[in-house]
């Protein structure tokens, strides 16, 4: 939904909003300040029946978004107005945050909810705004809704970087082989570079979790056995696991959450929950999980 004044953010929001409440959907409205008190006066008493969420904290990281929203929506007719801030972030932040835009398609694809993403084109990058017509199958406007022709299925988006080879780790990276049998030696490994590392200890639990995870993973359905990579990087202590039988399968790797009942698909998901950012690459056999978490909180 772009908008380019205050009074066309109302004319396209509030009665959307109205409708919604009419057909008793629980309605969550993720924007600024400003914009939701403009909201919220012209919506009167009916103010009270809308939900709202603050933008820098809901959509500061994006995996767990994605996360946030599946849990808001799961069961319930529901209408949503989103609206993250994108000055400030760097290009990887952005790269993520457009990705997930993207992948909600697929993540919400099973509820009831209707979804309407705000772009205001006075503050926008032009950069972000190339990708509403691919990350949204239907453009809203002042003129109305009309299907996008630009569209991109969320497990066909490329961004930039995605294809390009990860930079190879540095000369001083720790390096430890893991079998079934060496996962709880792996853990204390770990946990133990990062401890030397000087890593917030908040956040050591987040790391050790996630490489246990992909471990894991390796030793169930991958070769049985990989290696892990460990080094620190821009504030970042940096973790690649590479499994020699490892594959991917899922278009969209630890996106989208698994179902209750599923015995599989956790690892990545749970990753990504926890890391700052999960790289991917399968090439010649060789399956690379990179994560990223800040040394900080």
């Amino acid at each position: 939904m772009s908008y380019d004044s205050d009074e066309s953010f109302l004319g396209l929001a509030l009665p959307r909003v109205r409708a919604a409440l009419d057909e008793g959907r629980r309605v969550l409205v993720v924007t600024g300040a400003a914009k939701l008190a403009q909201l919220r006066e012209a919506l009167g008493r009916d103010a009270e029946r809308i939900d709202s969420r603050v933008p820098t904290s809901w959509y500061d990281h994006p995996y767990r978004m994605l996360a946030a929203y599946h849990e808001y929506t799961r069961g319930r007719r529901t209408l949503v107005i989103g609206e993250p801030s994108w000055t400030g972030r760097s290009r990887r932040q952005v790269r993520e945050l457009i990705r997930c835009e993207s992948v909600i398609n697929a993540a919400l694809s099973a509820t009831a909810v209707i979804m309407l993403c705000l772009y205001d084109l006075r503050r926008v990058p032009e950069s972000v705004l190339h990708y509403g017509p691919v990350n949204h199958p239907v453009l809203l406007g002042s003129d109305g809704e009309t299907a996008s022709n630009r569209f991109v299925e969320p497990h066909e988006l490329v961004l930039h970087d995605d294809r390009a080879p990860l930079p190879e780790p540095p000369e001083d990276a720790g390096t430890f082989g893991f079998t079934a049998r060496e996962l709880k030696r792996l853990r204390q490994h770990v946990g133990d570079y990062a401890r030397a590392a000087g890593m917030d200890r908040n956040l050591i639990t987040s790391l050790v979790i996630s490489v246990s995870e992909i471990a894991a993973n390796s030793v169930e359905h991958g070769a049985g056995y990989g290696t892990i990579t460990m080094w620190v990087s821009d504030g970042e202590l940096i973790c690649e696991l590479a499994d020699p039988g490892g594959s991917l399968d899922d278009p969209l790797p630890g996106y989208i959450p698994p179902e209750p009942e599923s015995p599989r698909g956790y690892g990545l998901w749970i990753s990504r929950q926890l890391c700052d950012l999960v790289d991917l690459r399968a090439e010649n056999g060789l399956l690379r999980v990179r994560l990223h978490l800040s040394m900080s909180s």
